[in-house]
């Protein structure tokens, strides 16, 4: 059957599906519902309808989950960050659990059914956890506002005081709109300015040291700006600007010039310190980051004789876990200012720029043979060229760290052909959203 645009019905939810939503099923036709949970049965009505699918919104609740709780953030829903706010932060990791279940369920990888899926290991403290914010700056009311864009649109959602956002970022952003108010900075429109379209602050949790990037689509003067930025947040070490000229969903351009400051702020994570430029990549949730990488390391039992490759390397942070733990390292990225950090931060380690499925290859063809490997590659997932080399060189030791459930039981269809799966160990990295972080252990067959 195929279900009418505003037609109404009850629904029972079965269950939360992978972006957060109630899933329930109406005479055969599988429905998501936003805001519903499971175990809830709710009166809906239909606002978008596919041949195999229906997507509703609630309209009554008429049986309510005990694990319901009311979002402390004033906007929830126009935001749409944090898919699951409403459910109880104890009930939110058996969730994420759960959503490691359903991708396997989804993709089937050889011997799903038995792989030992962890319970999530969550925060005590789930607020205020992100250390880093990117958000979309738009002139909007006679003044600068920064926040994220409402789900499948480009309307801005100005956001000034964030439930999961580091307050330090958040008191430098509102400040930030403010200063470019007051110096009238070009700001960016995609129909017709070109300016500041994007405002990135990260703050360091080890060290407090601050850094931000402005992206524009064209050169500004910032020179009053970072004066009254840098006299009000002593904590901000490095300013800097890059420019992105094309009208695309990517935030960054191909280059960063530092403005103001130091190349790089100090970060730590479990026992050791390393440098971020401002393009580097690190974890969101430093907290939890040490919870991350310390199942990591224990997960590839790595030891002396140990050869290990640690791609989508990054700055090597977690190929720094590592050191003097095993015999060699070596990593790869894409960014050449992350390799750059990662040959400060892991001094006998050799990084070179490029992608995992180009130079490992051209490791191997010069004779180099990794005992273990470590891959934390972004939401898409493992290239299908590095997942083949993989296949084809076979470390004895492989740790999977992955931030997408699903492209995870993707590439473990490829990966369980030649590596028995031990575990899967779920770290919440992003409470009161419908992510989780998961840490996978491979032994070679």
């Amino acid at each position: 059957m195929t279900l009418k645009i505003k037609q109404k019905i009850p629904l029972k939810i079965k269950k939360i599906g992978i972006n957060g939503e109630g899933v329930g099923n109406f005479k055969g036709m599988t429905v998501f519902v936003a805001g519903a949970l499971k175990g809830e049965e709710v009166y809906a009505e239909i606002i978008k309808s596919e041949p195999n699918y229906a997507t509703a919104k609630v309209l009554k609740l008429n049986k309510q989950s005990p694990h319901r709780v009311v979002p402390v953030c004033d906007i929830y829903k126009q935001c749409g960050g944090c898919q699951i706010m409403h459910l109880a932060y104890p009930q939110q990791l058996v969730f994420k659990q759960d959503l490691l279940r359903q991708a396997l369920q989804k993709f089937k990888p050889a011997g799903y059914e038995a792989y030992e899926v962890r319970k999530t290991i969550g925060m005590k403290n789930p607020q205020h956890y992100r250390a880093k914010m990117q958000f979309q700056t738009r002139f909007l009311g006679e003044k600068v506002r920064a926040g994220l864009f409402a789900e499948s649109s480009h309307r801005l959602v100005e956001i000034k005081n964030c439930f999961v956002q580091d307050e330090t970022t958040q008191a430098i952003i509102n400040e930030i709109t403010e200063l470019l108010t007051f110096h009238r900075i070009p700001i960016y429109n995609e129909r017709q300015f070109d300016g500041v379209r994007t405002v990135m602050v990260r703050r360091a949790h080890k060290t407090g040291q601050v850094q931000i990037i402005f992206i524009s689509s064209a050169p500004v003067e910032l020179t009053r700006t970072i004066t009254s930025l840098t006299e009000k947040f002593p904590e901000i070490r490095t300013i800097a600007l890059n420019i992105n000229a094309k009208k695309t969903s990517e935030i960054y351009g191909g280059e960063t010039e530092i403005l103001w400051g130091e190349r790089a702020i100090l970060e730590g994570v479990l026992d050791y310190s390393f440098e971020l430029s401002p393009r580097a990549f690190y974890q969101l949730n430093p907290e939890q980051t040490n919870v991350l990488y310390r199942e990591a390391v224990k997960a590839m039992d790595a030891g002396p004789d140990d050869d290990l490759i640690d791609a989508y390397s990054g700055t090597g942070t977690i190929g720094r876990a590592f050191l003097g733990k095993v015999r060699s390292i070596r990593g790869m990225d894409v960014i050449a200012e992350s390799i750059d950090d990662a040959r400060i931060n892991v001094p006998d380690g050799i990084y070179e720029v490029g992608t995992a499925e180009t130079v490992i290859p051209k490791w191997v063809a010069a004779g180099f043979e990794a005992t273990a490997l470590i891959v934390d590659p972004p939401r898409t997932g493992l290239d299908d060229k590095l997942l083949d080399t993989i296949v084809a060189t076979r470390p004895e030791k492989m740790v999977y760290v992955s931030c997408n459930v699903s492209t995870l039981a993707r590439d473990l269809v490829k990966l369980a052909a030649v590596y028995d799966i031990k575990y899967i160990q779920s770290v919440d990295m992003f409470p009161h959203t419908a992510r989780t972080e998961a840490v996978v252990k491979l032994v070679r067959k």
